[in-house]
């Protein structure tokens, strides 16, 4: 198991947990994966922070 669906799975626990039962329970646990998963991408070393900062300041 990568860490990123280690995390993905970390996070829809934590969130099953946090907040149990309801539709907006399901939203919130649906974001705390989504979150998960990044983090995950990020720690394994998928992800480059710097190149989204970038984009998202107008530079390539």
């Amino acid at each position: 198991m990568t860490t990123t669906r280690f995390s993905v799975v970390v996070g829809l626990v934590l969130g099953t947990v946090w907040v149990f039962g309801g539709f907006w329970a399901m939203i919130l646990v649906a974001v705390v994966a989504t979150i998960a998963f990044w983090v995950g991408r990020l720690l394994e070393g998928r992800l480059d922070l710097n190149e989204i900062v970038g984009r998202l300041q107008g530079r390539r």
